[in-house]
């Protein structure tokens, strides 16, 4: 198991309590709920996404999809998902595709759906497909402070 230490030192920025997860190598978010054994909505994904200002993250419960055309429209902004290649750039200290919830430890602009507080628990990769960092919805709350609040439909 292994988590990424830029999501490593940003809890611990934080001082906030947080375990390792362990599950069967996944590669989706709906699959990776079903190994390690966590409901969906208590799983926050992380969606990269890009325009001509830049990247920014955006984070919803594992059953939640994103509807870029909404997204850009409530933004302002033109938005498109971001390349894999880019991916590997942005979080150099993670496997391709295991993005953390938590942009902001790698100085992306981060959007979140604030439903996932209200949550006891919430899961996130920690930078591998095979281990889910797991904290209280308070302390994910808290983790999300400087992030932006994403209204969905």
């Amino acid at each position: 198991m292994s988590i990424a230490y830029r999501v490593q030192d940003y809890i611990a920025e934080h001082g906030l309590a947080w375990r390792p997860v362990g599950h069967r190598a996944s590669q989706s978010s709906m699959e990776t709920a079903h190994y390690a054994h966590v409901p969906p909505d208590r799983l926050a994904k992380a969606i990269v996404l890009e325009d001509r200002e830049g990247y920014l993250v955006a984070v919803v419960a594992a059953h939640r999809h994103i509807d870029v055309e909404e997204l850009s429209e409530a933004l302002g902004r033109d938005l498109w998902l971001a390349a894999e290649p880019e991916l590997l750039e942005l979080f150099s200290d993670c496997a391709l595709g295991a993005v953390p919830a938590v942009g902001e430890a790698y100085g992306l602009p981060t959007f979140w759906d604030e439903k996932l507080a209200e949550k006891p628990d919430v899961y996130f990769e920690g930078g591998d497909h095979c281990t889910l960092v797991q904290m209280t919805g308070a302390d994910f709350s808290e983790l999300m402070r400087s992030a932006q609040p994403l209204r969905l439909h």
